[in-house]
């Protein structure tokens, strides 16, 4: 059974990895990044981090639609209370290695899909425990210069070289790629969007 004017999707992210995810799924896509703020006030809980600026993405980017679904998604790396973004510089993604090295820390992505015909939304996020096997100064320094690691949430691709010190997840593989792939067929199923069917 054909679903009829199946309602277009859009991408509120350049983000080659969540691109590549959608492309996996047969899906076709409008790229539209979000400017939105990605600021947060301090104290806020890594899943409420996530969700928000998820949200705040996708709402950037439906404000300009007058239909379509809107996806947007934020991932960030949690070691203890601390939040690992996307580091600044080489030193900062050393230092952030450096600490991630021989530990279990988790990875919370958030995802925001909106209607942007009517408004309607919904949020969530996914927590994934991630253990990195203890990783030596020589390979953290190696791994930095092949510029993988600066543009990613904890300093790694876990779909990338990176993967080379990952020994272990419990959750989503995909959620810390960058993209809770199954929280995202079951939501736009909610909006009568289902990927099974042509």
């Amino acid at each position: 059974m054909e679903q009829a004017n199946k309602p277009a999707i859009i991408l509120a992210s350049s983000s080659p990895r969540r691109q590549e995810m959608l492309r996996n799924l047969g899906l076709e896509f409008t790229i539209h990044p979000s400017g939105a703020d990605e600021s947060v006030e301090d104290g806020l809980k890594p899943a409420k981090i996530v969700e928000l600026l998820a949200e705040r993405k996708a709402a950037d980017v439906a404000s300009l639609y007058e239909s379509g679904i809107v996806i947007g998604s934020d991932t960030i790396v949690v070691l203890g209370d601390k939040v690992l973004g996307k580091p600044n510089n080489e030193e900062d993604a050393f230092s952030m290695l450096s600490a991630l090295q021989g530990t279990t820390h988790s990875v919370y992505s958030g995802l925001a899909l909106i209607d942007a015909n009517n408004g309607n939304r919904r949020v969530g996020h996914v927590e994934t425990k991630v253990r990195m096997r203890p990783v030596s100064k020589d390979e953290i320094l190696r791994y930095i210069a092949t510029k993988e690691p600066m543009d990613k949430a904890g300093a790694y691709a876990i779909q990338g070289l990176g993967s080379i010190f990952v020994e272990g997840i419990v959750g989503d593989y995909f959620s810390v790629v960058g993209l809770p792939v199954q929280m995202m067929a079951s939501y736009l199923e909610e909006f009568g969007f289902s990927i099974l069917t042509p």
